[in-house]
This record gives structure tokens, C-alpha cells and sequence, in this order.
């Protein structure tokens, strides 16, 4: 967990988990300032190592009139700017090869899509960065098949991984959570984070916007705290009604400071038993 130490600074605390958190996609900087202002500061408090998220650009949506984002450039701007102004790491997805450098430049964890964690073109431009690479696990592989993503980032000599649970499709329209794979993919070395929004999306829905299940945030929450997991994922959006991607998912910014106080101390029980 060296590039933990490494990532989070003068932030990290070895004896609680890590928080990935903020809005689905850049919509515009004042909404990037106020949501890394109030998390930044909760995390603070709680001694919660930080990373601020945002996508700078949202490849995969239902819709072709879905919004995707201001400009590539524009948004790593942004995502670096909040960086600088709260002194956290920040971490966005990339979706091609040819983007790994570009978002590198920028950002200090790139994010790998769950639907692409299978494209070695993509893991190897990621891992030549020398950034840390989260791969997000996909809704079609068992925890064990991650060693396959490790293997492939590894041998292009980047060593900093982050392994992410995002759920597993369940039908069409739905996901399911199976925490064996927390343990499992720590077996693989690596810390592992739960994503407690995205694996609560009801896909393929009609309307072309995705569905959510966001009261059961905390219910995820709490058994990834329970069963292991080194770092939570939650995408937070002050109205996520408004939001203009994964509104349906996210948790109201105003709900976040309450639930990581209750999962701060389940952590302090968890590591016990």
C-alpha cells in the first residue's frame, strides 16, 4: 500500500479507509468548488484520506442527447485547479489509450470504466504514466479475473493499483453486490474500494437515463466497511435531481458528513474482529 502513502501525503491514515467522492461529471467549476470545499472539510474532521472525482468527459451514456461534458481540456483544467485550491489528489475515468497522457498531465489517479477493464491498450497507457490506475472491476467478471488487469498494468512496471467492486448485473435492468469479491481481490495485493453509487444503477431503462437505488448507499456502505473494503466510492451532487449524469444514484451532499461519521466508527469495530 506504499503508493497510498505516497498518493494521500500528509492525508494518510493507514487506520481508516479512503474516500473517492464527487459529482458524476464536471457541469461547471462552481458546483466542482462547492462540493470539494465540503468534503474536503468533512474528510478533514474525520481524518478520512481524500480524493477528489469528477469525469471530465462521460463516454458511455444510454442517450445519444445525454450531456457528456464541457471539453476535455477545459475539465482537466478544472479538476487540476481543484486540486491546487484543497490540496487533495483528484481522479477522473479515461475511455481511449490516446487519452491516458493527456489526463495525466492533469489528474492524479486515472480512472479505468468497469466496461473497460478488459482493454489492454488502455491498462498499458494507463500504467506508462506512472499514475495510480483504478480499475474498476466489470459487471461481467468474477473478483478473480481482476488478476488479469493486475498482471497486465504490473508488467508495464506501474505497481500503483487500485481495485474497484461496482457490482454485478443481475438481469437487465439491475445489479447486485457479492462481497466475497472484496476479500478476493485483496488477495490480489491491492487496496479495494466499494462503489456505493454506481453499483446501485438500474440500467437499460426505456426513459434512455439511467435508474438508482440511492437510499441503499449506506446499506452498501457499511457492509464494504464490514467485509473489508480499504476505500469507499460515492458520487455526491448538492441536487442530484439536477445533476446531468447519475442523478438517479448519487447521494445529496447534505447526507454524506452523517453516514461517514457512522462508517468511521464502524471502521474502528471492523478492524477488530
Amino acid at each position: 500500500m506504499k503508493h497510498l502513502k505516497s498518493l494521500f501525503k500528509e492525508q494518510y491514515n493507514p487506520e481508516n479507509f479512503f474516500l473517492i467522492a464527487g459529482p458524476c461529471v464536471i457541469e461547471e467549476e462552481e458546483l466542482l468548488m462547492e462540493v470539494a470545499e465540503k468534503v474536503s472539510g468533512i474528510c478533514k474532521r474525520l481524518s478520512i484520506p481524500y480524493v477528489f472525482k469528477a469525469s471530465y468527459r462521460k463516454a458511455n451514456r444510454t442517450s445519444v442527447h445525454s450531456f457528456t461534458g464541457i471539453g476535455d481540456v477545459e475539465g482537466l483544467e478544472l479538476l487540476q485547479k481543484v486540486g491546487k485550491t484543497f490540496n487533495v489528489p483528484v481522479t477522473s475515468d479515461i475511455h481511449s489509450a490516446a487519452e491516458a497522457a493527456m489526463a495525466a498531465a492533469y489528474v492524479d489517479v486515472l480512472q479505468i470504466p468497469a466496461f473497460l477493464c478488459r482493454q489492454t491498450d488502455i491498462l498499458l497507457a494507463a500504467a506508462e504514466t506512472g499514475k495510480v490506475v483504478n480499475v474498476k472491476k466489470g459487471q461481467f467478471l468474477s473478483g478473480e479475473s481482476m488478476k488479469f488487469a493486475v498482471e497486465k498494468i504490473q508488467g508495464a512496471g506501474n505497481e500503483h493499483i487500485i481495485l474497484t467492486e461496482r457490482g454485478t448485473t443481475f438481469g437487465y435492468q439491475d445489479l447486485v453486490v457479492d462481497y466475497r469479491n472484496i476479500p478476493v481481490m485483496k488477495h490480489l495485493g491491492q487496496p479495494v474500494v466499494m462503489d456505493c453509487t454506481h453499483s446501485l444503477q438500474q440500467p437499460n431503462q426505456t426513459s434512455g437515463v439511467t435508474g438508482g437505488n440511492p437510499q441503499m448507499i449506506s446499506t452498501i456502505a457499511k457492509a464494504a466497511i464490514a467485509t473489508g473494503a480499504d476505500g469507499l466510492f460515492i458520487e455526491t451532487h448538492p441536487e442530484p435531481s439536477r445533476a446531468k449524469s447519475d442523478g438517479a444514484n448519487m447521494l445529496r451532499l447534505d447526507l454524506l458528513e452523517e453516514l461517514l461519521e457512522k462508517l468511521v466508527e464502524l471502521r474502528k469495530v471492523a478492524v477488530k474482529l
